[in-house]
């Protein structure tokens, strides 16, 4: 007679099942992770974000304080990120930062793997993390591909999520502070994590108290590291001007529009099960549904609609498409994942492929700006692609590594919102004594036409004609060089 085998105590078996969940899924995340990211090694940089990052990262290698000689309208939490990188691996290269993007949509897609394997079983968790890490390329690749601030948002986002699930308030605290380090609109997560808390009752008493010490105490470490003063105006109070939608409705609507529907391709498989679902009203879940609202609303912060700013949407997303999926029949499943991984594809042959021509400009402006000028030297680049410092090695003339910030020029604002009076403020008093304590050797005007150009700025206007001639052109930016005798003026 063969003996019934002895039942494990649910003590001993959980953990080993949970073992071989993960062991199982581990692995094909990470390959799926790598494979989805692989474009964004292809090309040296993907967009102006990750130049002026890069040039951040070696001005505070070299001694710069950030918010007082390295500034950025951003919190610390991502050039940090990209000095720590370049310490440990050198700065010719942005391979070290792509691959902590790797690890940031790994650790975001096994987060939410977590989320969904907690609330609807071990087939939900494998769905929500395949589903998201397909759909997180489902955007123009210099905006999904980039290590850019949001990609260092979303792992943050689902650690919040994922600790308020748990009652651990003060670890869902830490985790909202920690997306709202890397960027602002990351805070955007504090509101579904309060209706956890809310409807969950709190837990532990005194979750509200640790969840406001999680949030605070980080944030605060932060400004005392940095400038307590610098902090706050940089990442708070000092973005009125930016954040206005005056002077540019047109060309935002389009960029809007045009985002929207390139992030719908992206999520066509995610849309259809949410669509059903939500008109049956029966997947609940509200704080998800808060938490894309939420997400929403960091998109339409600031009314820039940058295509990156659509990637706080992809988390909850991809929960509320596991949610709905688990109540519609199982070839809807089969669907949604054939139909994320088609259109995975078609996105990674466009990162791959497609051609990038605003690189290869900043790549040729940076050769002859190398050419013109000596290691030591300090350029003045006056356009929006911080990236020429990095290119050609040179270290700029000035903390305002773009035009935009002398006079509030964005990604193509134009008309009456533009101009020396709508720069952030103080910083042309700033610049002057800039320029006049370390004059450039080379200035080089990459605006092209834009509403920024010289013509249309008296004060650099006045630098050029005071102690500078043309010497070249690349591409229709001009480049200047000191006259003789213009070293000993002020």
């Amino acid at each position: 007679m063969r003996a019934e085998p002895l039942a494990l105590p649910r003590s001993v078996a959980a953990p080993r099942v949970a073992h071989r969940y993960w062991t199982g899924l581990l692995p094909l995340l990470a390959a799926l992770a790598c494979l989805t990211r692989a474009p964004s090694f292809a090309r040296p940089l993907w967009n102006p974000d990750e130049g002026y990052l890069a040039v951040q990262a070696r001005m505070l290698a070299h001694g710069g304080e950030l918010y007082e000689t390295v500034v950025d309208r951003k919190p610390p939490l991502v050039p940090w990120l990209y000095e720590a990188a370049f310490a440990l691996a050198g700065s010719e290269s942005l391979a070290p930062v792509r691959a902590l993007a790797v690890l940031a949509q790994l650790l975001t897609a096994v987060l939410l793997a977590s989320l969904a394997r907690r609330r609807w079983g071990d087939g939900a968790g494998r769905t929500a993390g395949v589903l998201y890490l397909l759909v997180s390329v489902g955007l123009n690749p210099e905006d999904a591909q980039a290590a850019g601030f949001e990609v260092f948002i979303l792992p943050c986002t689902a650690a919040a999520m994922w600790c308020a699930d748990r009652r651990r308030w003060g670890a869902a605290g830490a985790a909202v502070a920690g997306a709202f380090l890397a960027k602002q609109t990351g805070a955007a997560v504090l509101l579904p994590v309060i209706w956890l808390y809310v409807r969950t009752g709190g837990g532990a008493r005194g979750g509200l108290l640790w969840l406001a010490a999680g949030f605070a105490v980080p944030v605060l470490c932060a400004a005392l590291v940095t400038d307590p003063a610098g902090f706050l105006f940089w990442t708070v109070t000092g973005s009125r001007a930016y954040a206005s939608f005056t002077g540019s409705e047109l060309h935002v609507l389009a960029r809007a529009l045009a985002n929207t529907a390139i992030l719908g391709v992206g999520c066509v498989g995610l849309l259809p099960p949410v669509v059903r679902v939500l008109r049956v009203a029966r997947t609940g879940a509200g704080e998800l549904w808060l938490w894309l609202a939420a997400s929403a609303g960091a998109v339409l912060a600031g009314f820039h609609f940058f295509g990156h700013y659509y990637l706080q949407l992809l988390p909850p997303l991809a929960l509320l498409a596991t949610a709905a999926l688990q109540i519609l029949p199982r070839d809807r499943l089969v669907t949604a994942v054939v139909t994320s991984a088609c259109c995975c594809g078609l996105f990674l042959a466009w990162g791959l492929f497609a051609p990038r021509p605003e690189l290869a400009h900043a790549q040729r402006l940076a050769e002859a700006t190398a050419r013109r000028t000596d290691p030591g030297d300090r350029v003045l680049v006056w356009g929006m692609h911080p990236e020429t410092y990095w290119l050609a090695d040179r270290a700029p003339a000035s903390r305002y590594l773009t035009a935009g910030l002398l006079t509030n020029y964005s990604g193509g604002r134009d008309g009456p919102q533009v101009g020396e009076k709508h720069a952030v403020e103080g910083a042309w008093p700033t610049f002057r004594a800039e320029l006049a304590a370390h004059a450039p050797a080379l200035i080089v005007d990459d605006s092209r036409g834009k509403p920024y150009a010289p013509q249309r700025v008296p004060s650099l206007r006045k630098v050029l004609v005071a102690g500078y001639e043309e010497v070249g052109e690349v591409d229709g930016a001009v480049l200047y060089a000191r006259t003789a005798g213009s070293a000993d003026r002020p």
